[in-house]
């Protein structure tokens, strides 16, 4: 009997070695090499030889633009551009609890609903389970149709037998190929099992959505291919302690990247908010000190958050920074900004910063109104509740000028907000709406000595 033979792959990116490395070459990633059995495919396991497809000239390709089908709930319909193409293949992933299948099985009875074919395959959770998840969502409609399988033979059949409208597949870490000598999960059988799935929708022209798990560093599990494969990939984010749901778009082929949509978890299920600014505002205590509103973009879509921050004195030799949704480096860097620049002390000082509702700010507008923030709560005075603030800030403490300025300041407008502080740069007009007073500043110091 043949010995078997061993290698160490990354489970990050797929890279291969013959001895078991800290650090992988090729992806940076640490701890990531685990010990798997040479893949090789199976013995009388061959491949047809396809014809060559013929060579056609741009100039007699058509433009038209290609046909969607909308699921029916507005916010993810926006992700994905309009909805979902024919024969597209989208990867949705996300930490376990975030509602991802939750959100699948309310598209597919939409779709139902609509009297489209709609096929879920679960490779986790056994059918009377799935229906159990489907009753407290209510849904219930004989054009869905639920499946317990894992194999991709199997799969790969019921695609070409039944030609479902929409094909949901959860998981595709759970589905392998016994074509490959390894385990379910395996980086070899999660490519090789995504491989075959994507050229399986171009064919038939089915759409497929595939569910993926996501390493505890939040990029999804298995090899950088999968992600390269899909036409689309979204990520669900959120706190787990919080209701509120954003589905974010990483990849999209047929639409644009940087989408958001907004939802929230409830007992019946998930729901889209269709006013996300007022909904995350809403819970905002008035004329307390260390909370801000500042207007974020997310995508297309401009969104008003609450930035809270506290100010204490510390108990402990070294003073804490901890931040909640806000990166730490930045908020230590703004600190030393006023520290520096303005002559505030915080040494001495514990330093909280939260986003409320769960939200992670990555715009660097909402600079600003952090170190606002931070002013209030240590001086103890309030930032007047009808006033916001969005800027950048750099490290000489000057203001710098953000994208989409227009509309952030309708947004404030629109939710009867009375003062705005933006960065003062040469496209500035001054109260360039009628409702609302627009400030300009140049530097920090300037903000500081309007508001307090």
């Amino acid at each position: 009997m043949a010995k078997s033979k061993t290698i160490y792959i990354c489970q990050s990116c797929g890279y291969e070695s013959y001895r078991w490395m800290g650090k992988c070459p090729d992806c940076g990633s640490w701890n990531t090499f685990q010990e798997e059995l040479v893949t090789h495919l199976k013995k009388g396991s061959t491949k047809k030889v396809k014809s060559v497809k013929k060579i056609i000239p741009i100039s007699e390709i058509s433009t038209q633009s290609e046909s969607r089908l909308e699921t029916g709930i507005g916010e993810l319909d926006r992700v994905l551009g309009g909805g979902i193409v024919d024969g597209s293949v989208i990867l949705i992933g996300g930490a376990p609890g975030m509602g991802k299948s939750t959100l699948l099985l309310q598209v597919c009875g939409a779709l139902a609903a609509n009297h489209q074919n709609i096929l879920y395959i679960s490779g986790e959770e056994s059918l009377q389970q799935i229906k159990l998840r489907a009753s407290r969502v209510a849904l219930s409609d004989e054009h869905f149709f639920l499946a317990a399988e894992n194999d991709l033979t199997a799969i790969l059949t019921m695609l070409e037998s039944y030609q479902p409208g929409l094909v949901v597949i959860d998981s595709i870490q759970t589905v392998y190929s016994d074509d490959m000598e390894s385990v379910p999960g395996n980086i070899s059988q999660v490519r090789y099992c995504g491989h075959s799935l994507t050229s399986s929708a171009k064919q038939l022209g089915i759409p497929i959505i595939l569910v993926g798990h996501v390493t505890k560093e939040g990029s999804i599990a298995g090899p950088r291919v999968l992600e390269h494969l899909v036409d689309c990939l979204l990520l669900m984010e959120g706190d787990g302690q919080h209701q509120y749901r954003l589905l974010r778009t990483i990849k999209n082929r047929f639409g644009s990247t940087n989408e958001v949509g907004l939802f929230e978890m409830t007992g019946h299920g998930i729901v889209e908010v269709e006013n996300p600014s007022a909904f995350l505002i809403s819970e905002k205590r008035k004329n307390a000190s260390g909370t801000v509103v500042t207007i974020i973009l997310e995508g297309s879509r401009s969104l008003l958050i609450e930035v809270q921050s506290l100010v204490t004195a510390t108990n402990y030799g070294i003073p804490q920074r901890t931040t909640t949704g806000f990166d730490h480096r930045r908020l230590t860097m703004l600190i030393a900004v006023l520290e520096k620049r303005i002559g505030l002390r915080f040494g001495n000082q514990d330093v909280f910063v939260n986003i409320a509702g769960g939200i992670r700010l990555q715009d660097p507008a909402a600079d600003l109104a952090v170190t606002a923030a931070l002013v209030s709560s240590l001086r103890n005075q309030p930032v007047p509740s009808d006033t916001a603030i969005v800027g950048e800030v750099g490290l000489t403490g000057e203001v710098r000028g953000v994208l989409q300025i227009e509309k952030r300041i309708s947004e404030a407008s629109r939710l009867g907000f009375k003062h705005l502080f933006i960065p003062k740069t040469k496209d500035f007009e001054q109260n360039s709406k009628k409702n609302i007073k627009v400030t300009g500043v140049h530097t920090l110091e300037e903000m500081l000595e309007e508001i307090f």
